[in-house]
């Protein structure tokens, strides 16, 4: 609850800035987009790369989980990266960075195991203590990784697959005709309708790639705005509630740094009715939000700025449309589906331990 006395409210704001300032000072070394962090991220690429990115990872710990200490090991090219967990169980875990969703990887680069297994050395366990155990998302069935994570671990640490969930892409090969040539018949025709019908009723498009702090704010106002007028905002279960906010806020802004957010709006009568978000990882685009005005929804706004992002993102040459956990009306849009995975390293219990 807040103070109604105005000295503690203020000194109450100057704290919660000074906390906000030093933990950007914090994690400064690798907030930027050419960072060790970043440039590990696309090498080899992960199953979301966009995910492994900063834009994504640091954005959740700002806004979401900033009293979780960052525990991270690095050396050029490769990077380990996880946040410490306190449990009652283990008396701590630690998880990856974004430890929600678990889109992305934490063990980054060509080195990364050989530096998780330096920092499990740091972290052996209490005599008669549960080993505490390390949460890695982000993960290809089957892949390099995790067979890696069993040959050089397995002898000293148990690892068990905890959960997966299936991704869904779109190649953008082929351009804008060669997306649609991969659509049915009945889902072309229906866009084709439902473009007419809004060109008819005077919709436009506008495109934008913020490029700095301050145009983000402004770009994000008008997001925020839109999502207010929509089912989301009116039902209070969307981007304007809570620490999603303040999530996207911080990833627009770090998208800003490199130009590399993209976002539409739909347009009618000089008024925002529509937007569509998401950000850039190397040549593969993945979505974030999309939100219209609930007394514009007989107009298929939705539909409209997914293939205008789709129309912008060939024109730039983009190679992937990463679109996220699989969901109903994504069938329509994508064709590529991938599973990442999440599994639980955890140090045996030694005999007599």
């Amino acid at each position: 609850m807040q103070s109604d006395n105005p000295h503690i409210a203020a000194i109450a704001a100057q704290r919660a800035a000074a906390a906000h300032k030093g933990l950007l000072a914090s994690i400064a070394p690798w907030d930027h987009p050419n960072s060790n962090w970043n440039r590990a991220a696309m090498h080899p690429a992960p199953v979301d790369p966009f995910c492994a990115r900063t834009e994504w990872q640091l954005s959740f710990h700002e806004a979401m989980a900033p009293h979780r200490p960052l525990v991270v090991r690095e050396v050029p090219g490769s990077l380990v990266a996880f946040a410490e967990e306190r449990d009652p169980l283990f008396d701590r875990v630690f998880v990856p960075v974004e430890a929600h969703w678990l889109f992305g990887c934490p063990l980054l680069g060509p080195d990364a195991v050989e530096l998780l297994e330096d920092l499990l050395a740091e972290h052996e366990p209490v005599p008669r203590a549960p080993a505490p155990p390390f949460v890695i998302s982000g993960l290809a069935p089957g892949g390099e990784l995790i067979g890696k994570l069993g040959s050089r671990l397995g002898a000293h640490f148990n690892l068990w697959r905890h959960d997966g969930t299936a991704l869904c892409s779109a190649s953008l090969e082929g351009g804008l005709d060669g997306f649609l040539s991969r659509r049915s018949a009945w889902h072309r025709k229906s866009v084709g309708k439902q473009q007419r019908r809004a060109a008819r009723a005077g919709v436009g498009f506008e495109r934008h790639a913020p490029a700095d702090a301050a145009e983000a704010r402004q770009i994000y106002a008008r997001m925020l705005a839109v999502e207010e007028a929509s089912w989301k905002g009116i039902g209070e279960c969307g981007m304007t509630v809570g620490r999603a906010r303040r999530y996207y806020d911080c990833m627009l802004r770090r998208l800003s740094a490199s130009a590399s957010g993209r976002v539409i709006f739909a347009r009618h009568a000089e008024r925002d009715i529509g937007f569509i978000f998401g950000g850039l990882a190397g040549r593969v685009y993945r979505g974030q939000q999309f939100s219209y005005a609930d007394d514009w929804a007989a107009y298929s706004i939705g539909n409209l700025l997914q293939l205008e992002q789709i129309r912008w993102l060939c024109e730039e040459q983009m190679e992937r449309y990463d679109m996220g956990p699989m969901m109903e009306y994504k069938t329509h849009w994508t064709e590529e589906r991938r599973v990442v995975e999440t599994w639980v390293l955890q140090r045996k219990r030694e005999s007599g331990v």
